[in-house]
């Protein structure tokens, strides 16, 4: 893979220069069908077009801090946290995963429980034979949600290389901790005291980006191709997709989020909740089979032999299933090809609009997200409208309305009516099916 493909996607400084671009540009994309951010609603992720500040509804709860260390006898370890008695079991080999050894920096989304982490790995060689040459620490948080988690990317790095090179001086990991406590609690004192509770406005719902903003989708198009359109597949049928790639595995943890992206609608009345997993390992093993639908990632070779675990597997590059079912998908069909096209077409248009006015670039989570979201929309949309009519049957001419193949997407269809119990009649047996 190439090294630009596992580089951390956007350092603070490039995120805080395409934040400001971002702020004087005109809307991409109109306000309906797409919403005005992102939500995380009933745990089944949702996600718009344009940004908001997620502070103003969403309280930033960190609810622990902790630093772990690799120790040449006992291996991974947590070193210090605060407060003290947080429940940190297995989070130690969360925040330092496996063969972070043969890295010198990553970084890490995972999942503990009911709360999200982030942390951030550093590996500094040292003259000493007790440490066998090399000091090896990671600084993380937890957090009710990950939808703020990103914020915190730049303090982690820093505060890692702190550990690394003064070992044991915790004040300024305390001192966080305290003050993200304190205005916790402040917002959720101040949310107290609204008179009466409301569903806020949809414009103020919390955003989902991990990065701000997050440029994952561009590398994550080139990375896969059109078999984005394989995995989109797979998403909107909800299953079980596994990530598989040696470290650095804070890239994979983007291509996590990504494919989740893939699958947002408005239906709300279709589907199951979805929980994003992010990084996993063999501890998860339970929790994994437990799991209806997830995507997740991992470095960890093993998993690959345990097929009951998930549905598909992605090694690297390599889509593949071990469903006989979910195998005849693994083929793009030619609408596949023609949807990549637009999509690479909608962004080369927008990013020419942009250096016309005199900007560097776009927002291309904008154009990414809002081209699956409106597919969706159309593709479920046709399908409830043909079931709702008189005549139930879906033709050809329906399923190219919807950006399907009428022959080479006919298993997909198949799966996914069925999947989401809607009630048509496919008529597109052949070539010369009714029109």
């Amino acid at each position: 893979m190439a090294e630009e493909e596992r580089a951390p996607l956007l350092t603070s400084e490039v995120a805080e220069n395409n934040l400001a671009r971002h702020r004087k540009r005109p809307n991409l994309f109109p306000t309906e069908p797409v919403r005005s951010n992102a939500v995380c609603a009933d745990d089944r992720i949702f996600v718009n077009a344009t940004v908001t500040t997620p502070s103003e509804i969403e309280p930033d709860v960190v609810v622990a801090i902790f630093v772990v260390a690799f120790d040449t006898r006992s291996g991974n370890m947590v070193e210090w946290s605060m407060p003290e008695d947080a429940d940190l079991d297995g989070v130690e080999f969360k925040a330092m995963v496996s063969g972070s050894h043969t890295q010198l920096k990553d970084f890490v989304y995972f999942r503990k429980d009911s709360l999200y982490g982030l942390a951030c790995f550093e590996n500094m060689p040292v003259d000493s034979e007790i440490e066998r040459g090399a000091r090896m620490k990671s600084v993380g948080i937890l957090a009710t949600s990950y939808t703020l988690l990103y914020r915190h990317l730049q303090f982690l790095e820093t505060q890692v290389r702190h550990q690394l090179e003064t070992p044991g001086k915790y004040t300024q990991l305390q001192a966080f901790y305290e003050d993200k406590t304190t205005a916790a609690l402040i917002a959720l004192q101040n949310q107290s005291k609204s008179t009466t509770p409301t569903t806020p406005s949809r414009d103020l719902l919390p955003e989902l980006k991990i990065t701000h903003p997050a440029g994952c989708f561009t590398q994550f198009a080139k990375f896969f191709g059109e078999q984005i359109f394989i995995l989109w597949k797979y998403t909107l049928l909800e299953k079980r997709i596994l990530f598989f790639s040696p470290p650095p595995i804070g890239v994979v943890c983007y291509r996590v989020y990504c494919a989740c992206c893939l699958a947002n609608h408005d239906m709300r009345g279709l589907g199951r909740r979805y929980k994003p997993q992010f990084y996993v390992n063999v501890a998860d093993i339970e929790t994994l089979e437990s799991e209806v639908t997830y995507i997740a990632c991992t470095t960890e070779k093993i998993f690959e032999t345990k097929t009951s675990l998930y549905d598909v597997y992605v090694d690297n590059q390599i889509v593949r299933t071990h469903s006989p079912v979910l195998k005849d998908l693994l083929k793009c069909s030619s609408a596949d090809r023609e949807k990549f096209q637009k999509l690479n077409n909608l962004r080369s248009a927008h990013q020419f609009s942009y250096e016309e006015l005199g900007e560097e670039s776009i927002d291309e989570e904008e154009v990414f997200v809002s081209f699956f979201h409106e597919q969706n929309n159309r593709l479920f949309q046709t399908l409830l409208d043909v079931a709702n009519s008189q005549d139930t049957q879906l033709t050809s001419d329906h399923m190219k309305s919807m950006g399907l193949d009428p022959q080479g997407d006919r298993q997909f269809l198949m799966e996914l009516v069925e999947h989401y119990g809607i009630d048509v009649v496919l008529m597109v047996d052949n070539p010369c099916c009714p029109k």
